[in-house]
């Protein structure tokens, strides 16, 4: 009986020694495997047991360790060069405006007094205003007022008249809104008559200022 039982010991010794032989070989040098040939894990089915020849290129397919196929990069795509900048256009040339062609404009009037007087008369006024009414239409550079008396008198009496004469205009023509730097005055006193002295008409001629208005007007 118990040479039965050493036998059939035997037996059940060949058939593992088989199975476990079979089993080396069915399985791979990666990862232990069982006898149906699926690898073994752990408990928690998260990781394959290794054997001593272990490789991560001899890992069994889907175990860590598994060396994967590189990804497949794709080659970039030619980039077409942006489109050349367009030429910058050249500003147009300005022409200038023409310049303004400018003329010469004068205007000439005479105030007169009474004698042995250096107030002005209405209508003196009256000519006063309307050189300052012209002045507006035109680019004013000076007025002139020159002051003269009749030969009645000394030189020195007449030639003090003469001034206080053309002092008269210029304050009239300020009071008119003209500027005083623009008025210039004189006193030729007796010296420069325009009617003959002899004669009462000549001298009251004779008692006058002369007013020269300069300027320029654009054509």
């Amino acid at each position: 009986m118990k040479k039965l039982n050493r036998v059939a010991s035997l037996f059940a010794v060949a058939a593992v020694a088989a199975a476990a032989s079979s089993a080396a070989l069915a399985q791979s040098v990666d990862n232990w495997r069982a006898a149906d040939g699926t690898v073994w894990k752990n408990g928690t089915s998260e990781y394959c047991w290794r054997d001593n020849f272990w490789t991560p290129a001899t890992a069994a397919k889907g175990c860590d360790g598994e060396i994967k196929p590189a990804p497949k990069v794709e080659e970039p795509k030619p980039v077409a060069p942006p489109p050349p900048a367009p030429a910058p256009v050249p500003p147009k040339p300005v022409t200038p405006p023409p310049a303004p062609v400018s003329e010469k404009v004068t205007f000439a009037a005479d105030a007169f007094f009474d004698f042995d007087k250096s107030t002005l008369k209405p209508e003196a006024k009256a000519k006063l205003d309307d050189l300052v009414s012209k002045t507006k239409s035109i680019n004013l550079e000076v007025i002139i007022a020159v002051g003269h008396t009749d030969s009645v008198g000394s030189d020195a009496y007449n030639q003090k008249l003469s001034i206080r004469r053309s002092e008269a205009v210029k304050a009239y023509l300020v009071s008119k809104g003209v500027e005083p730097n623009r008025v210039y005055t004189e006193g030729k006193g007796e010296k420069q008559p325009v009617a003959d002295n002899k004669t009462a008409e000549g001298r009251a001629k004779n008692r006058r200022t002369e007013i020269e208005v300069v300027g320029t007007r654009n054509k």
